[in-house]
């Protein structure tokens, strides 16, 4: 399958540029993660993405070829195309131009990074930020956060 390889070649050549860039956009994620700005549940999606990294539990185990590291790239992809969907226009826009990064540029990268993910599965994890927004709500309106701290706080308690 000459056609094939040739292919797989273009495909891996056109992330080439991306790759180069990452430690810059490495870089304007972390920024963003400590602006006050951008959403808590946005941020939520980033550390839960890291954490499915190092937890040794995944949906398809690490030592199956091939298909053991594309479910941990699936979700560093979705993550990241989550985390910026997310943030709002003027704080990202800010945050590119601290770091000097053309934003058509950063389109056309972020653009190439989704087109990894299959739309299907786009449409249904772009719902997954809402989902944490309800339970974040819920779990502030039972008011269990402080009377947790209290008890670990308390003095006596086994914590």
């Amino acid at each position: 399958m000459p056609g094939a390889s040739l292919r797989r070649i273009l495909l891996v050549s056109a992330f080439l540029p991306i790759a180069s860039r990452a430690p810059l956009y490495a870089r304007l994620g972390w920024e963003l993660l400590a602006d006050a700005r951008v959403p808590a549940s946005r941020k939520a999606l980033v550390a839960g993405a890291l954490a499915y990294l190092v937890v040794p539990f995944d949906l398809i185990r690490d030592d199956v070829p091939i298909l053991g590291a594309l479910d941990d790239l699936l979700v560093v992809v979705l993550a990241t195309d989550l985390f910026f969907d997310g943030v709002p226009a003027e704080v990202l826009d800010e945050k590119l131009a601290d770091l000097g990064v053309d934003r058509a540029a950063f389109e056309r990268d972020l653009g190439q990074i989704r087109r990894l993910t299959p739309r299907p599965i786009r449409r249904l994890i772009r719902r997954v930020p809402e989902a944490v927004d309800i339970v974040v709500g819920a779990a502030r309106a039972t008011g269990l956060g402080p009377r947790v701290r209290e008890w670990i706080n308390k003095e006596g308690s086994f914590a």
